[in-house]
């Protein structure tokens, strides 16, 4: 019942908090980190312990269990855990940590409530990344976007309203096209096999080879494409994000988007092998697209929550191009790249926000000499932009590297054109860094930067628990560019078994 348990306490802990600020105005933020806090550890030691005790033999799935749901239409409460949805977990907590960090000062009015809809996004997040049955995926696919949508509407910025309603109505569509394909996919494997099943792990044992099949992957792919989001499905997002809370913007850029990364390898890539050969040319160009497409945009943003956000969707292209390049060192890529630009993304966000606290305005025209004014926060804010360009021996370059080698394998022309992202990547980066922490301080930005420190009592831009948040996730990004073999050995096997069935080359 450990998977269970992983999505039972942040329901019960969100439902806790919201009743808790009746106690007290502090309870439903302390709950909400013990909750998350005891889920991460009840995670670790759990896997760790099967890890021990078990090793290998276990096979792919580290955990697994499940109940008939619904027998009449063979439907069940199917959960599953193998190296891939542990990875995605873990970095879905440790996120979920620092947004909470984030919204422990930014968050004043209505904070059972908000602590109640962030505790059961991730409930819901979890729960994308467990399920096994199509249609309890689908449950959880749809109760992480409800309470996003009230995290947004309620708690964002000016035009907020707009931005949930555009984020909702995307979704949704992308979620209602899911629904078609999942319940098109279980009729026509009823039709081939006479078993009526929404089972991954009875899906997978008989892919589809009507022409149909094509389409019904296409719905698939269309459905988390928005939610990656790739070019041209990505409208929702940089209004989503600029209208957002800085936590809910941690949410959305490092957690949500790798649903629709992980939708694609665990669902699309084994479940249509040959329909995935038939649209791969498409979605290798739409991959490309959105790479040079975002970065282009990025470039050409003032407001920095909106480069980052536009960022996201170049880095994203990256993902969309490691998944259909069908190749195995493209697929380590895409994964390694969603892990890193996870932590990358939600760190910048957090700076963004930090900036938006101190000197009331994200406009790259209205501030400059910020390393004068708020050093700390500079050096960090350049350690994570560049971070983000693709430095060197560090996550974001590893990611996008394994991408491009595997992708050079199997077509050199995508894999050029690629490229140019990072040259494009290396541009608004610096472009960013340039207009926002050198030139000279501006002195209307420095007195406001005054007043709101004595107001709040800071000796420094940063404090003791913003540097150690940042400081632990430099060093993730550090250990992961350095040394990702670790995190290659965890997704080897569940990597293997999803291309074994693909019949995908360069499996070893």
């Amino acid at each position: 019942m450990i998977l269970t348990t992983l999505i039972i306490l942040p329901l019960l802990g969100g439902v806790i908090a919201l009743y808790s600020e009746k106690i007290s105005t502090r309870l439903p933020k302390t709950i909400t980190l013990v909750t998350l806090s005891l889920v991460l550890l009840l995670l670790l030691t759990t896997t760790l312990s099967n890890t021990l005790f078990n090793g290998d033999h276990r096979g792919q799935w580290l955990f697994d269990e499940g109940v008939i749901w619904i027998e009449r239409l063979n439907i069940g409460a199917q959960l599953s855990m193998d190296g891939l949805s542990l990875a995605l977990i873990i970095l879905t907590l440790l996120v979920g940590l620092l947004a909470l960090s984030s919204a422990w000062e930014e968050i004043k009015k209505h904070q059972g409530f908000f602590y109640f809809n962030f505790l059961w996004t991730f409930a819901g997040i979890i729960g994308v990344f467990l399920a096994m049955d199509l249609l309890l995926f689908f449950v959880f696919w749809e109760v992480m976007l409800v309470p996003l949508y009230f995290l947004i509407a309620i708690w964002g910025h000016e035009n907020r309203r707009y931005a949930a309603l555009k984020f909702f109505l995307f979704t949704q569509a992308g979620g209602l096209l899911m629904l078609l394909s999942i319940i098109a996919l279980a009729a026509t494997h009823y039709q081939e096999t006479s078993i009526l099943s929404f089972n991954y792990h009875t899906l997978i044992q008989s892919p589809i080879v009507a022409p149909i099949g094509q389409w019904i992957c296409l719905g698939f792919i269309l459905a988390f494409l928005v939610k990656l989001p790739a070019f041209p499905f990505h409208p929702w997002l940089p209004d989503a994000h600029t209208q957002a809370p800085t936590p809910v913007s941690i949410i959305l850029a490092a957690i949500l988007l790798k649903t629709g990364g992980y939708g694609l390898i665990r669902f699309v890539l084994p479940l249509f092998p040959d329909a995935v050969q038939f649209w791969s040319p498409v979605m290798l160009l739409l991959g490309v697209m959105s790479i040079i497409y975002g970065a282009v945009l990025a470039f050409a943003q003032h407001d920095l929550k909106r480069v980052v956000a536009y960022s996201s969707v170049s880095h994203m292209g990256f993902v969309v191009l490691g998944c259909f390049s069908l190749n195995y060192i493209a697929l380590q890529g895409a994964m390694i790249q969603m892990l890193a630009h996870g932590l990358s993304s939600a760190a910048l966000f957090m700076l963004v926000g930090l900036i938006q606290h101190k000197l009331h305005t994200r406009d790259l025209n209205q501030f400059s000499g910020l390393w004068q004014q708020l050093p700390n926060l500079s050096a960090m804010g350049l350690f994570f932009a560049v971070a983000s360009l693709g430095m060197p021996g560090l996550g974001n370059f590893i990611g996008e590297l394994l991408v491009l080698i595997g992708t050079f394998e199997q077509n050199a022309y995508f894999a050029v054109a690629a490229s140019l992202g990072l040259i494009l990547g290396a541009i608004y980066s610096l472009r960013l860094i340039q207009k926002s922490f050198w030139g000279p301080g501006k002195s209307n930005i420095l007195a406001a930067t005054v007043h709101l420190d004595k107001a709040l009592a800071t000796p420094s831009d940063l404090n003791i628990k913003q540097r150690a948040t940042l400081f632990c996730i430099a060093t993730g990004l550090i250990l992961i560019g350095i040394y990702p073999q670790p995190i290659l050995d965890l997704l080897q096997q569940p990597l293997m078994q999803i291309l074994a069935v693909t019949r995908i080359e360069g499996v070893t």
